[in-house]
């Protein structure tokens, strides 16, 4: 008996949204997916996540949000990070950072899966280290289920390559979020895990990574502070498709989404 995943990458304001809402049920059932994850982090606006956002982003069938860095920009939100248990940040801010950084949420038909958040060190901020924090981490979840699947928002190919090898066996998958870039080199490791450096975006490709291109090359020609906007072309979702063995936990299939909406 085998369960499917489908993780979606970084949704980008309210063109990843119109996504979402056009073409997530129909990717659900030619995939036979029962459980949706996303990244969730960017969908107010491009940076951050609010209520709102989140609540439609539910209602349109996804069933746990994931985030990263950008979780904090909307500052009227912590009351929000710790009340909202289908919203996870990353695992290792420091002590008494609002919202958890790991759940274990149950499919429709009832099956245990963990999901664990973690944010990267390497052209990121200075936080505990996500290595040894999945460590401990890991160990709890287990005692739940032995299906984990771990988002880990981080900058560089090789920390995430490297907390692939780091965790291969010891959860069924690790995505990568946080460029907008979607990879190449989805695999199943040798012990089991599934492993994809960077999922990508869902948002407009008619972008630099989901925000106007020319405001992007102005910010890079002046090096102003600019304030960016959403375009609302070529809309397509990013995404993968996991399938994962239940009573063992190992993955057995991962297959990379990318699609026109």
């Amino acid at each position: 008996m085998s369960v499917r995943i489908l993780f979606i990458g970084d949704i980008v304001g309210r063109p990843g949204r119109t996504a979402i809402s056009r073409e997530l049920h129909r990717l659900v059932d030619r995939h036979a997916v029962d459980l949706v994850i996303a990244n969730g982090e960017n969908s107010a606006g491009g940076f951050g996540i609010t209520p709102d956002t989140a609540s439609d982003l539910y209602r349109n069938g996804i069933h746990l949000l994931t985030s990263g860095n950008h979780i904090w920009d909307k500052k009227d939100n912590n009351g929000f990070l710790d009340r909202e248990e289908r919203l996870l940040r990353p695992l290792n801010y420091p002590p008494g950072a609002p919202g958890r950084g790991s759940t274990v949420i149950e499919t429709p038909g009832g099956i245990p899966v963990g999901v664990l958040n973690l944010e990267g060190r390497v052209y990121m901020k200075n936080l505990d280290c996500p290595f040894r924090c999945a460590d401990a981490e890991i160990l709890k979840l287990r005692e739940k289920t032995s299906i984990i699947l771990v988002d880990f928002h981080a900058e560089t190919t090789s920390e995430k390559s490297s907390m692939g090898w780091y965790l291969d066996g010891r959860v069924s998958v690790m995505v990568g979020t946080h460029t907008h870039v979607q990879t190449a080199d989805e695999r199943i490791l040798p012990q089991g895990t599934a492993y994809i450096t960077d999922v990508g975006m869902t948002g407009s490709f008619d972008s630099v990574i989901g925000v106007d291109k020319e405001q992007a090359i102005q910010r890079f020609l002046t090096q102003q502070s600019i304030k960016f906007d959403l375009p609302k072309k070529d809309l397509r979702i990013n995404a993968v498709v996991i399938g994962v063995e239940v009573n063992t936990g190992k993955a057995v299939s991962i297959e990379r989404v990318n699609i026109s909406c």
